[in-house]
């Protein structure tokens, strides 16, 4: 049964809300990142990256990978940060009007780096994420049993 500590679960979410992609080596209770090749299709591997990859290929189930949230669940937790968050309503209407419009997640952020919000939005997103990692574990042990 997999189970991780607070500091891992940080750590994973770190790397997650960063774009790479995380493997927790079960056996060796060690944490391996890299970008996702999602979001950086032209970047190249390292051997030590390319090593771990085969590794997971060759025992699957000694790893848990542990992936970002998708595009949709991140829009929604920016709606949900508007929602329940933002009080004033000019900077709520703005931030809302963003989420219609392409680049959704870029408008949104440039218009909280201006803002007082700026540090609450990331410490609410940093929660999420770890919430999100815990969820993954709970999937991985189920799968396990």
């Amino acid at each position: 049964m997999l189970s991780l500590t607070e500091k891992e679960v940080d750590l994973i979410a770190t790397q997650l809300l960063k774009g790479n992609v995380c493997f927790y080596q079960v056996d060796k209770k060690k944490i391996h990142h890299m970008p996702d090749d999602e979001d950086h299709f032209n970047y190249d591997l390292t051997p030590e990256e390319e090593d771990i990859l085969d590794e997971i290929e060759d025992n699957p189930d000694n790893f848990a990978e542990f992936t970002k949230l998708e595009p949709s669940q991140e829009h929604q937790l920016m709606q949900d940060f508007v929602d329940r968050r933002v009080k004033e309503r000019t900077l709520a209407e703005d931030l809302v009007s963003a989420l219609s419009n392409p680049k959704a997640t870029t408008a949104f952020r440039f218009l909280l780096d201006g803002s007082k919000y700026k540090e609450e939005w990331a410490e609410f997103l940093r929660g999420k994420y770890q919430d999100w990692i815990k969820e993954q574990v709970d999937s991985f042990n189920y799968a396990e049993d």
